[in-house]
């Protein structure tokens, strides 16, 4: 009776305030903490009351529906809380420094049901090491993807005792780690389910003759994907490749050595690749008529590779008659140009996206991909001194299909920008960088002419970032904790008062207890209205 008494008292006691001072003018002033400590504790026993009856697992599938700053929040409410929260976790990522090792039996008690981890650690600090890994693999045996990232001190026993325990790894990225090919072996000997190998900078493989092959092991049946970056010993991974019968994507990346034999071995002993990369490599048209024999090829990166020219592009068109996407940096090398991309265009009428950088196309080759590819709708033109506005008219006059448009460093001006005002029916988005000839009202018209097209203007200018600071989101709701803070969590209701009574800290911890349920409320609503719809 005396807390609604009290209640009941408030709005009488502003109202007469507020009539004895209608003549003065209003003022902004600071929130009493003491009423609105109040006003928050009645909401959240409110929500309390509602939320506790929920079983732990519909609370568990609104906790997957945040993102990690809010799981992070809710899981500092309460025990049950932390609880559900950490049993429900999937994604945990950790910083792998040598002193994790004593934490990690309470870690992984309570992130028990963790499937992916990544393990990240600063290049100047020791990393953790085999012992920790070993200990890892026996706490998370369902682990379906591993990250190791500057992992210095994991040698071959680790990985090989990590592959034994961790047999159901479908995902494996590694990079700047100093195991070796006695590791690397282990794991594909032991993880029958690998679809996914991600090699990035592997210090520990012998470089030379003396190199020890990798694989193909129990994994080269499954795997699907295999991506190998700036390795001096990539080539130690072809009886890997070779052996990997139903590899779907190959991307290798600034690997030395010369791949035009490997590349021959491997497209006839495997034909079912539908996405090739290829960047800073040492590979000719050689190599390309090789990947012409993936018949079945949809997705061509070809970046940075000198020696490739027109007659290694047309190889690929004649045969590879299902390319969506292609993309070629030819590095002002003027080795790839209207020849090759007609015979795309003649060859090839799926094509959907094609990036040229570097490459200097004129309009026949564009008129040409205009009539072949009606399909075409994404088109990117950068450094290319032949693209003018001469070109542009084209693309818009004969580019029915395209949707984005995105022009760099050419030679481009604001009558360029009106023909696209009257053509390309369906595009819906303008790209212009760095074009000198472009100005700034050239883009308002363009705008003014097609209110619903999107048209970005950069004139190359540096402008500060005022969201800079703000951070980004975690991807994938993975978490990211400090140790001490995920084995000895800070419960927000818990906090000193000082000896005036009330304290503004135990204020502000309220609200963060407020803050962390209201997360889950807003969530159940839209949980439960999606449900019913």
């Amino acid at each position: 009776m005396g807390q609604s008494a009290s209640a009941a008292a408030i709005p009488s006691r502003r109202e007469s305030n507020r009539d004895s001072h209608r003549s003065k003018p209003k003022s902004t002033a600071a929130i009493c903490p003491m009423e609105a400590e109040d006003e928050s504790s009645e909401i959240v026993n409110a929500a309390y009351g509602f939320i506790s009856d929920l079983p732990d697992e519909c609370l568990a599938c609104i906790f997957q529906s945040l993102g990690s700053r809010d799981r992070k929040q809710c899981s500092l409410v309460c025990l049950r809380w932390l609880r559900i929260e950490g049993q429900s976790r999937h994604r945990l990522s950790l910083d792998a420094k040598s002193d994790l090792l004593p934490f990690i039996p309470s870690l992984f008690s309570r992130f028990d049901a963790v499937t992916k981890l990544a393990l990240k650690c600063d290049r100047k600090v020791v990393s953790i090491g085999d012992e920790a890994l070993a200990l890892i693999s026996l706490r998370c045996r369902n682990l379906t993807r591993l990250k190791l990232r500057a992992c210095r001190e994991l040698t071959d026993a680790g990985m090989s005792s990590f592959a034994k325990n961790c047999k159901a790894l479908k995902k494996l990225s590694c990079g700047s780690c100093t195991f070796g090919a006695k590791g690397m072996n282990a794991v594909l000997d032991n993880c029958s389910a690998l679809e996914e190998l991600s090699v990035k900078r592997l210090r520990g493989i012998t470089d030379g003759a003396a190199a020890e092959p990798i694989g193909p092991g129990v994994a080269a049946s499954s795997l699907k994907t295999i991506c190998l970056k700036e390795l001096y010993n990539g080539q130690c991974f072809g009886p890997l490749i070779m052996g990997a019968k139903n590899l779907r994507t190959l991307k290798l990346f600034r690997c030395s050595g010369d791949w035009d034999k490997l590349l021959q071995v491997i497209a006839e002993r495997v034909t079912s690749m539908v996405e090739i990369h290829l960047e800073k490599l040492q590979v000719s048209d050689v190599g390309l008529a090789a990947i012409s024999n993936c018949l079945d090829l949809e997705i061509l990166h070809l970046v940075k590779t000198p020696e490739c020219t027109n007659v290694g592009l047309v190889s690929v068109a004649q045969r590879c008659k299902l390319l969506r996407k292609l993309h070629i940096d030819g590095w002002k090398a003027n080795r790839v140009g209207d020849e090759g991309l007609v015979a795309v265009a003649m060859s090839c009428p799926n094509l959907q996206e094609l990036v040229l950088i570097g490459v200097n196309p004129t309009r026949v080759s564009l008129e040409t991909l205009a009539s072949n590819c009606p399909n075409l709708e994404r088109l990117a033109l950068c450094g290319s001194d032949t693209v003018g506005d001469v070109e542009i008219s084209c693309i818009a006059a004969k580019c029915v299909a395209l949707k984005k448009l995105c022009i760099k460093s050419c030679p481009v001006s604001d009558i360029g920008l009106k023909a696209l005002a009257s053509g390309c029916p369906n595009m819906v988005k303008v790209k212009l960088k760095k074009c000198r000839g472009v100005t700034a009202e050239g883009a308002d018209w363009l705008r003014a002419s097609r209110p619903a097209l999107a048209v970005n203007l950069d004139t190359g200018e540096t402008i500060p970032d005022a969201s800079a600071s703000d951070g980004g989101a975690n991807d994938n709701n993975a978490v990211e904790l400090p140790v001490a803070l995920a084995i000895q969590p800070v419960f927000l209701g818990i906090a000193s008062s000082s000896s005036t009574g009330r304290s503004t800290t135990s204020f502000k911890s309220r609200l963060g207890l407020l803050t962390g349920r209201n997360f889950v409320v807003c969530a159940l609503r839209r949980w439960s209205s999606r449900n019913n719809s």
